[in-house]
């Protein structure tokens, strides 16, 4: 498995050992004991599933008590992660990787940043695995084209799709 830093602090970027023959592939999705060896020792208690059409947006989302582990089982996705934490140095600053079902690539996001993604390929279907219940109560969001934290969004002119509630943040 190969663990890739990023510019912001405890998001990190996954890639499971695949091992693939003329069969098509395996994967460990999760280890718990591996996962904890690369410093991500987090509890996780609830998993989402969501499917999206191209250009679909969501997020972007954030809940104070919820760690999340993220990745794409079909199709493409832009994934951001930014840091909402008040006070923090890199506050407002945001980080991007393409989640693809062919790169296997897992991000996880630390309580206290919130996340969300584009739908780069016609269809995509995204795993959560979240370290508390969902709760509305504790969530919140950031608009998607907040100029604060000014995403630079892959859409070369297209207009995303939203949900009424993310169109609000």
């Amino acid at each position: 498995m190969k663990l890739t830093q990023t510019d912001l602090p405890d998001v990190k970027v996954i890639e499971p050992d695949v091992f693939a023959d003329a069969r098509g592939y395996f994967q460990e999705a999760f280890s718990q004991d591996k996962y904890r060896a690369l410093g991500i020792d987090a509890t996780f208690v609830q998993d989402n599933v969501s499917y999206s059409r191209k250009d679909v947006l969501r997020g972007m989302h954030y809940d104070p008590r919820m760690a999340k582990l993220v990745y794409v089982v079909y199709g493409r996705v832009y994934d951001v992660v930014v840091d909402n934490r008040a006070g923090a140095p890199t506050f407002r600053r945001w980080i991007a990787v393409e989640l693809s079902s062919e790169n296997h690539r897992q991000v996880f996001v630390p309580a206290g940043f919130a996340h969300g993604f584009l739908t780069l390929s016609d269809e995509a279907i995204v795993v959560y695995k979240q370290t508390a219940p969902y709760d509305p109560a504790s969530e919140g969001g950031i608009s998607w084209r907040d100029p604060q934290v000014a995403i630079r969004w892959p859409l070369d002119g297209r207009t995303p799709i939203l949900s009424a509630k993310d169109e609000a943040l």
